[in-house]
């Protein structure tokens, strides 16, 4: 195994291969420069030579770029075995990097080409010397390498041993339809190693089986001295290995050192993703939205006793952080782990009734961030009255095409409940029409006025859980300020409306009773 290992990112041209992704010529030149220059892979593969006028384009683009870069020789283009036609096209583009792509089983070399070991050979050979004659440097693609190695070793030995006196570079060794173990990864190298000591390899893995990273890891045990990737695992079908997983493995189960910056591998993540339009799942490995969150609140508590959650995955070697969720499973060490962070402070009550709020919000599956807790916090804690004297017993609101909205409202004041139905405006217009009838017709009292009304959500742009509803009334010379907070705005301004009346109907009761709570 080698102490430093190369890393070929392939998504500008085998990632391109993902249904429904073809990259523009910014795109490409954007992330071609953020690979080379931020992420400092060792080598990208640009495109596929003589695959149209554009793409010709944009890999000129690329090596002009490269080249005021001194960065030219990592650049590299898939070419064909075609005579002089690719290498001309790859030349003209400004590229001095060729991969050139043969048959590395002797099915793929009878069946898709017709011709034997030593007539493929013999092509290979010709394209090669035209190419360095050109002056440029050859990598050599085997095809099939996987199918090759379980039903065809001998050409597969044949074949290399026919172009090793070649100043071939690196020969590529693809698991073309990601169907190889790691065990029969580990045994092919291995192979190839003992073949040809004297020679270079690089593992290029497909995912079809779930297996990439895993193969890589073998690849990499049994010599291999570079690994192929593809940001966020595009590629076609299941895809190829992801980069920063690659790293990741590589770094922390192998011990091997690369050129990669880590702390950039999530930018290139999101650009990809913007670029691909492909959104990277959740839960995907370094990159992923969630990986780096703590979501029970056992684990939050034993973060906090010595790190008792923690790996060498930690989110600060790839420029992210760690965060605590919040929901019904989050427990007080969430909690407080995302108020410390927030810098707000909370007695032990006040954390306790927020937790329970928390959980009844996560009980709705609504999504919380940290974002949100400041809202649940002033929700929780402001126009909070010791006694709840009037209850919403229930209610039913609803809105048609054609027809006013209505609501049914069930209230329970004082132990006594009274129903009523309304129409409004909109549905919580309809709710406040029937609460004023059963106030102004049931309990002979005047309602407060609404004179304000506002709606607002968390900042962040994260989440659309929550919506808080500031309602500002207006009762008997005096202005009462309150706020309800939900998923969704009619239900939030219930809540509002609600703590209003308890607010009304508690100073009415200590002008009665002043000893009244």
């Amino acid at each position: 195994m080698l102490n430093h290992i190369e890393i070929m990112d392939t998504t500008l041209r085998d990632g391109e291969q993902t249904s429904g992704v073809s990259f523009v010529m910014h795109e490409k030149l954007s992330l071609a420069r953020m690979l080379l220059r931020d992420v400092r892979v060792d080598r990208i593969e640009v495109a596929s030579a003589r695959v149209s006028d554009g793409e010709k384009d944009t890999v000129t683009a690329i090596c002009r770029w490269a080249r005021q870069a001194n960065m030219l020789e990592r650049v590299e283009v898939l070419g064909f075995v075609d005579g002089q036609t690719s290498v001309d096209w790859i030349l003209s583009c400004g590229c001095r990097v060729v991969n050139l792509l043969c048959k590395g089983s002797e099915h793929h070399a009878r069946h898709q080409l017709r011709k034997t070991q030593e007539e493929h050979a013999a092509d290979i050979r010709a394209t090669i010397t035209y190419a360095v004659q050109q002056g440029m440097s050859v990598n050599v693609y085997l095809e099939d390498w996987s199918n090759g190695m379980r039903n065809s070793p001998d050409y597969v030995h044949g074949l290399v041993e026919a172009l090793s006196d070649l100043p071939i570079r690196r020969f590529l060794l693809p698991d073309t339809l990601g169907i190889l173990t790691p065990d029969e990864v580990s045994r092919f190298v291995s192979q190839m190693v003992e073949w040809f000591p004297s020679l270079r390899f690089d593992f290029h893995a497909h995912n079809d089986y779930d297996l990439g990273v895993a193969n890589v890891l073998a690849a990499v045990k049994s010599g291999c001295g570079g690994v192929h990737t593809c940001v966020n695992g595009l590629g076609e079908r299941a895809g190829n290995v992801p980069l920063a997983s690659v790293q990741a493995v590589l770094k922390d189960q192998l011990g091997v050192a690369t050129s990669i910056q880590e702390d950039q591998l999530f930018g290139a993540s999101r650009l990809v993703e913007s670029f691909s339009g492909i959104a990277v799942a959740q839960n995907m490995p370094v990159v992923g939205e969630n990986v780096f969150t703590q979501v029970a609140g056992v684990h939050a508590d034993g973060d906090s006793k010595n790190n008792l959650y923690f790996s060498a995955l930690m989110p600060e070697r790839f420029g992210r952080k760690r965060e605590y969720a919040l929901g019904k499973n989050s427990g007080k060490a969430n909690i407080l782990r995302n108020l410390e962070e927030l810098g707000l402070e909370l007695t032990p009550e006040q954390t306790r009734r927020v937790t329970q709020r928390i959980i009844e919000l996560g009980d709705k599956k609504q999504l919380v961030t940290q974002e949100d807790l400041p809202y649940i916090v002033s929700d929780v804690l402001k126009h909070d009255t010791p006694e709840e004297r009037v209850k919403l017993v229930s209610y039913m609101v609803s809105t048609a095409q054609g027809l006013r909205p209505m609501a049914s409202v069930k209230l329970e004041v004082d132990g006594q409940i009274f129903e009523e139905s309304a129409t409004g405006d909109g549905m919580y217009d309809a709710f406040v029409h029937a609460v004023r009838s059963i106030y102004r017709d049931r309990l002979s009292r005047p309602f407060p006025w609404l004179i304000n009304y506002a709606v607002s959500i968390p900042p962040g742009g994260r989440t659309d859980a929550l919506v808080q509803t500031v309602i500002t009334w207006q009762h008997e010379g005096r202005n009462y300020r309150t706020r309800g907070l939900d998923a969704d705005q009619t239900e939030a301004a219930i809540k509002a409306t609600m703590k209003m009346l308890n607010l009304v109907e508690g100073e009415l009761a200590r002008r009665s009773d002043p000893s009244a709570t």
